[in-house]
């Protein structure tokens, strides 16, 4: 371990104590702070804040995108969480922050799941069944993520949970299959009933704002699925009014899944419409809207002032989706987000 540094964050007044050896952004997670982030690899910009007090040689930063980063962002004095180390104290301005998020984080945990069950759901995704039997007590609320840790490389892999917490420690994930995907070959392939895997979580913003009441529009794609599932199913266990609908994003008939829950969600939740959007519909006798999701949601939806929205999917998904939903009236700090990056390659 190095030496240790006082790193306050403004202007909530928030200060925490980080290690040399560890990133700003990991001593946050460990003390329960939850500061907004995404990839957590220096290539989404999700964390970039502002060092009101510091000097350059007290940051150090590991690799990241100048995508997330450029260079004159970084000689005016903006920094990526994520990456970057304290070796003195430091008075950061947080530049992207939802203080209600922010106080509520829960800490950071390792621990030890065992698989219940591995199941294909279409032909490239995965529906992923675990129980922890091992480690401190892993919480989280719907919307977040755990890392997965490979056996062999040591490296990890991020998949949102789709389920509610529950006492019986289970957790559940709907994951997609990649031709050359480090962790997909290994689920694929190798993981079976009853091995045993290192995760650690819980991470992620993505999550229900408790203080809000405004109906929800949730747009997702491709394992998006999961995030806005587990967010779905948790607004039925609040017994909530709030009026939602579900844009969701495939290519055929045959990349749908959890139809028949979803439809079921119909009965459960108050007003809930869930609308499936398909790209490649060429002789499945589909009668349902067609084309990329945002498309339909531009035709179906013109005005959605008031609103909130939780976009889950693909990055280029997810950006149109924004600007989209920012020109129908939802204001940007209402708008919710998860990009689905793979195999942790910047975007570029």
């Amino acid at each position: 371990m190095g030496d240790k540094h006082l790193v306050r964050f403004e202007p909530v007044g928030i200060e925490i104590e980080v290690d040399e050896d560890q990133t700003i952004l990991r001593a946050a997670f460990e003390q329960g702070v939850q500061l907004m982030h995404g990839c957590k690899e220096g290539q989404c910009a999700a964390c970039k804040s502002f060092v009101l007090e510091g000097e350059v040689d007290d940051i150090e930063l590991d690799s990241y995108s100048t995508f997330a980063l450029p260079d004159m962002e970084r000689d005016d004095g903006q920094t990526l969480l994520c990456r970057a180390h304290a070796y003195n104290d430091l008075t950061i301005e947080l530049l992207n922050y939802d203080e209600e998020v922010l106080r509520s984080g829960l800490p950071v945990r390792k621990g030890t799941v065992e698989v219940l069950s591995n199941e294909p759901v279409t032909h490239d995704m995965r529906h992923l069944v675990v129980r922890q039997v091992a480690g401190d007590d892993i919480k989280f609320f719907p919307g977040q993520y755990m890392d997965f840790i490979l056996p062999d490389s040591g490296e990890s892999r991020s998949f949102s949970m789709a389920n509610t917490p529950n006492r019986e420690g289970v957790f559940e994930f709907i994951i997609k299959i990649y031709p050359d995907g480090l962790f997909s070959q290994f689920l694929k392939n190798e993981v079976q009933e009853g091995d045993k895997l290192e995760v650690e979580a819980p991470f992620g913003t993505c999550t229900l704002r408790e203080n809000r009441t405004s109906d929800i529009i949730f747009v997702g794609g491709g394992a998006g699925m999961a995030p806005l599932l587990g967010l779905l199913r948790g607004l039925v266990e609040k017994e909530t009014t709030r009026r939602t609908v579900l844009y969701y994003g495939a290519r055929t008939k045959d990349d749908l899944c959890f139809e028949d829950e979803l439809r079921e969600l119909e009965n459960k939740l108050p007003g809930f419409r869930y609308i499936p959007v398909l790209s490649d519909h060429e002789g499945e006798g589909w009668d349902g809207l067609t084309g990329f999701v945002t498309e339909a949601v531009r035709a179906e939806e013109s005005d959605l002032k008031g609103r909130d929205a939780y976009v889950c999917g693909p990055p280029p998904m997810v950006d149109a989706a924004i600007a989209l939903l920012s020109q129908r009236g939802i204001d940007e700090r209402n708008i919710f987000f998860d990009k689905f990056t793979t195999t942790g390659e910047p975007e570029e």
